[in-house]
């Protein structure tokens, strides 16, 4: 039986969403909290059940690993299935049944089959999971002759009939064209939109401008119009000008019944802004000296009349007199202010603009949908453009390799189902593809994978009936080169997430180009060794990167000759690769990290010299692409690049330890970047990059703290090697990595600690 992870994280999950969901102030926040909450109590009800393992790819009891899990943060699968959903009314109308297993073997009654192969023909289904696409096959099959292959298929599916949807809604889901993507649909962008609403201090503030503040001006009128003499004002010595309640003019009562009733109309519609009734306010003042002058001013006593006096002198002296040119100034300006459009109305406007389009599609072009719109909205609509992804990138709707990898399927679906000659097959083969994508991946141990669109019962019958075309084959490799060009060069400070590293090895599959890619590994699921393709990854990075920079600041191997050669790289699934493990933990000092009593610094000093050692795939790809002459005009730009991030992150202040820390590693990721594109700049470029990094570190504060790091690249840089310790031979420079299992010298002065290190 393999390891499982621990309940501890999944404890903290529940903790935090619980008290978000009883402390926020947002409804929908506590909402969402309250969900959150109820999934983490599944994970740990069936983690102490025995019904959940968590850590296999096959975290749920008696399920296979083709069914699509719900899986919370961390990989963590709850037990439900996704696919496992109440019927909808449309699905119930087809069959005139509210039972899923009846409807499911309805579609496979002569009505039902020709209901899917109509869906087929017109493409007016969609496929939100993965098992939608079972049934479709199935009636594929047997309508092309592969009779054989759909009975098993339907054997392998019918224990499920009962819980899962095996079929599609009905319903177009257009698909972006040719090499275009998008990163929502219209109909979220347009929810996202409807959601909008105003902030309470905002809503307070307008508020007051358009109701209290006119009703307050009418309020001082009423009370300056009793007032015998100068109207009172504020100086050195008090209040000075004359008195109220000395003088009632004939309409006087009548004003006052009137702003009485408008108040009171007032204070029934509006209720957002409360300063005005605040018992010590001068409007709360006036207001009640004005509900006991029913008649006249009997009702005050002399303190009451010295509190109008007062008020009114505040007013006056600050705003002007009624109708005076400066009280008309200020509320002209504020009527202004309060006249503009708010966010909420701003983001209404645009979902009107946004009902002229199909939800389920994109936006061909956002300047009819954006024009005279703010910019803040314009990027909520710019993620529903269609376009090509350089361009989406240049709009900053995607922003990071990590958004990127989320579009990517979009093109690969259409690629690889591009292999199949028939069209029907093909655009369900596409869909399909989308929908795995959009699985979230499980936690997992013992070095097991993630589970293989191949697996899907649906997809395995097909599979034979693939061929690779030249056409599909020549467009996965100009992708391949294209996403990987654009994610170095959009985002170098980042290393390649594994979700884009899943999907370029999709590409490089369908491109004939099978490639050695590495997964980052989290350090506190480590299990201390490692496939035999990170070997493989080592041996590409020690010739791709010999005798450059790279190599000589992080010392890498010259030759991996010595150790025993791994079979090809396709055999290499489940093989691990121990040699490659030991050098690991010779580079990281020699600890060696264990299951049984792990050390999550421990385990990041090791995977942070698996990274260093296979460049976590730049070397790979740049190889095998032959991307090297592409990359050597960009490269100083994405070094400076890189490094300028590094100093951003390392200067940006944090007064938590753990955060501090985790800048450093992501600093040191950064930094491991700009190597590797410093390494195919010229000897001069090289330098004025250091003379440069230099002078940043300089102006943000980080001159001494930094120094060690900047000393050792330029020594480096200069022919200079570290010693075994990494340090230089004067000791004035060191090698900058991300994690240590004691205090990091890069770390700044923090007041609050915790723990060791990275």
């Amino acid at each position: 039986m393999g390891h499982t992870a621990s309940p501890t994280y999944a404890y903290g999950q529940l903790q935090r969403a619980v008290r978000t969901a009883l402390s926020a102030k947002d409804g929908a926040t506590r909402k969402r909290a309250q969900a959150k909450a109820s999934q983490w109590q599944d994970v740990l009800t069936g983690m102490a059940a025995g019904s959940l393992r968590i850590g296999s790819r096959t975290p749920v009891a008696d399920t296979p690993a083709w069914i699509t899990l719900e899986v919370v943060h961390g990989g963590f699968a709850t037990g439900r299935f996704l696919a496992e959903v109440p019927l909808s009314p449309e699905e119930a109308a087809l069959s005139g049944t509210n039972d899923r297993e009846r409807l499911n073997l309805w579609y496979l009654t002569d009505g039902g089959l020709a209901t899917l192969r109509g869906m087929l023909a017109t493409e007016s289904y969609r496929i939100e999971v993965p098992e939608d696409a079972a049934l479709p096959t199935v009636a594929w099959l047997l309508e092309h002759g592969h009779a054989e292959s759909a009975l098993d298929l339907i054997e392998e599916l019918r224990p499920y009939f009962h819980r899962l949807r095996l079929a599609p809604l009905p319903g177009a889901a257009p698909r972006p064209a040719g090499a275009s993507v998008r990163l929502s649909t219209v109909g979220e962008v347009r929810e996202s939109l409807r959601s909008a609403s105003t902030p309470p201090a905002v809503a307070a503030m307008l508020e007051t401008l358009k109701v209290w503040h006119p009703l307050f001006d009418r309020l001082v009128a009423l009370w300056c119009d009793t007032v015998e003499g100068d109207l009172p004002r504020l100086d050195e010595t008090g209040v000075t000008g004359g008195w109220p309640c000395r003088t009632w003019p004939r309409d006087w009562q009548q004003r006052r019944g009137e702003w009485l009733a408008d108040y009171a109309s007032a204070s029934a519609q509006h209720t957002a802004s409360t300063a005005h009734a605040h018992p010590k306010s001068n409007f709360a003042r006036l207001h009640r000296a004005l509900l006991a002058c029913e008649h006249d001013s009997t009702e005050l006593t002399g303190r009451d009349v010295g509190w109008i006096r007062r008020a009114l002198a505040n007013t006056i002296t600050k705003h002007g007199e009624p109708d005076s040119e400066p009280r008309a100034a200020l509320r002209a300006l504020q009527a202004s202010v309060a006249a503009r459009p708010i966010h909420a109305e701003l983001a209404a406007a645009m979902v009107e603009r946004l009902d002229r389009f199909p939800a389920d599609g994109g936006l061909p072009s956002i300047e009819p949908v954006a024009e005279d719109a703010p910019a803040h909205l314009v990027a909520k609509v710019a993620r529903a453009l269609e376009a090509p992804i350089e361009e989406l990138v240049a709009r900053k709707v995607i922003t990071s390799a990590d958004v990127l990898a989320t579009v990517l399927p979009q093109i690969t679906a259409q690629l690889l189902a591009a292999n199949f000659d028939d069209e029907q097959l093909s655009t369900l083969y596409a869909q399909t593809y989308a929908a795995f994508r959009r699985r979230r991946g499980l936690l997992l141990l013992d070095l097991e994978n993630q589970v293989r669109i191949e697996e899907l019962p649906w997809v395995h019958a097909i599979d034979p009936l693939r061929a690779r075309r030249p056409d599909a084959t020549r467009a996965a490799r100009q992708t391949l080169d294209q996403t990987v060009l654009l994610a170095l060069t959009a985002f170098p400070q980042a290393i390649l997430p594994n979700t884009l590293v899943r999907e370029l090895g999709a590409l490089a599959k369908q491109a004939g180009m099978p490639m050695p890619l590495v997964e980052e590994v989290a350090a506190d699921i480590f299990m201390g060794t490692f496939t035999a393709k990170w070997r493989t990854a080592a041996e590409f990075a020690s010739r791709t990167m010999a005798g450059t920079v790279y190599a000589r600041y992080y010392d890498l191997p010259e030759s991996w000759a010595s150790a025993p050669r791994p079979r090809p790289f396709r055999a290499l699934a489940k093989r691990t690769a121990d040699d490659f493990a030991d050098v690991c933990v010779a580079r990281a000092g020699g600890a060696r990290p264990s299951w049984r009593f792990r050390s999550v610094a421990v385990n990041g000093t090791v995977l942070e010299q698996s990274q260093i050692l296979t460049t976590q795939n730049l070397a790979v790809l740049v190889h095998t692409l032959d991307l090297r002459d592409r990359l050597q005009a960009a490269a100083p730009e994405l070094a400076a690049q890189s490094l300028t991030w590094t100093v951003t992150r390392l200067a940006t202040r944090t007064d938590h330890h753990h955060a501090a820390l985790q800048a450093v590693k992501n600093a040191a990721y950064a930094w491991r970047q700009a190597l590797f594109f410093l390494s195919f700049c010229d000897e001069d470029a090289q330098r004025a990059t250091v003379r440069r990094l230099a002078e940043q570190m300089a102006r943000a504060g980080l001159a001494e703290r930094f120094a060690p790091a900047v000393n050792g690249l330029a020594h480096v840089v200069e022919g200079g090697r570290f010693t075994a310790d990494g340090r230089t031979d004067d000791g004035a420079g060191r090698r900058f990595l991300g994690w240590t299992t004691g205090k990091h010298w890069c770390l700044p002065v923090v007041r609050k600690k915790g723990s060791a290190g990275l």
